[in-house]
């Protein structure tokens, strides 16, 4: 398993750049960027790419429905040249409240939707006949987001694997990996990137107490609350993992255990801990790639 990091891009690019460099110099992979209300995660990565050689850089992850599949294929093509054949393209469907309050879009049928998107995106990322063409560019790998029994599914049909968050190594080693597993059975092994939050801290009570607090909208997301209700957790608080070196790295290797291929890595808290919990995060990342 290897550790890559989320990236905050709510930034000006500088400092963006300067905390990809960071997790470049220390050690991870990959960093991810989301696709919010602000940065494009593609345009962000190509200019990122351009500066901070070495290092994996993946959208965790672009929404499906704002943009046709063809159009995502060829920027996705399009930055994967760039930045040298480092993009990972993470995608998913989002959530009702953002789909339909932001973008003005009906939910309607999203597990149909991301099936027919695939079915699209897929051939036109390896460039087939009529689609995309983008000389010289090599087809990223891509991951779905996902959840439900249908888009876990799909992103072992269809996709490279799955992109997952707020759940625990049980969750994961019981539902996820099962299920992207059997259906990718006969194709390349799926990567099972899961994304967690943590901090090193002597009081993991804060930490669980902000994430619960700033985080607490997740619970009311159906997709999320299937999945922290399946290991029992009240809310995105019970997730964090918090605590000293020890019990940080025990459950970062239960998450190997359970089927992770990457642990994606959210540092919370003050400074002072957040610097911490990055800079031991970055050496467990170069034990487990040595």
């Amino acid at each position: 398993m290897q550790i890559g990091m989320w990236i905050d891009d709510e930034r000006p690019l500088a400092a963006v750049v300067e905390s990809v460099e960071e997790a470049a110099n220390l050690g991870f992979a990959r960093v991810w960027f989301g696709q919010r209300a602000g940065w494009d995660a593609l345009t962000l990565i190509t200019a990122v790419g351009s500066r901070v050689p070495g290092i994996g850089l993946g959208t965790a992850v672009v929404l499906t429905w704002p943009q046709h599949p063809l159009a995502l294929a060829g920027q996705a093509l399009s930055t994967n040249a760039a930045v040298g054949g480092r993009l990972t393209l993470g995608i998913g469907p989002s959530h009702q409240p953002i789909v339909e309050g932001r973008y003005g879009y009906r939910w309607e049928r999203p597990g149909q939707h991301v099936e027919d998107y695939l079915a699209a995106l897929g051939p036109a990322l390896t460039g087939e006949a009529g689609t995309i063409a983008v000389p010289g560019a090599a087809r990223p790998p891509l991951l779905l987001a996902a959840h439900g029994p249908r888009l876990l599914r799909l992103a072992g049909e269809r996709a490279d694997g799955v992109i997952t968050t707020w759940i625990g190594a049980r969750g994961l080693a019981e539902h996820t990996v099962p299920a992207v597993r059997a259906a990718a059975a006969g194709r390349a092994a799926p990567q099972v990137v899961v994304g967690v939050i943590a901090s090193l801290t002597h009081d993991p009570e804060a930490a669980r107490e902000y994430v619960a607090d700033r985080f607490g909208m997740a619970s009311r997301m159906p997709s999320y609350r299937r999945s922290m209700d399946r290991e029992g957790f009240a809310g995105p608080g019970d997730t964090v993992l918090a605590g000293d070196e020890a019990e940080l790295e025990k459950a970062v290797r239960g998450f190997a255990d359970a089927g992770a291929t990457e642990f994606q890595l959210c540092a919370v808290g003050p400074e002072g801990d957040r610097a911490r919990t990055v800079a031991f995060f970055g050496e467990l990342a170069r034990q487990l790639r040595a």
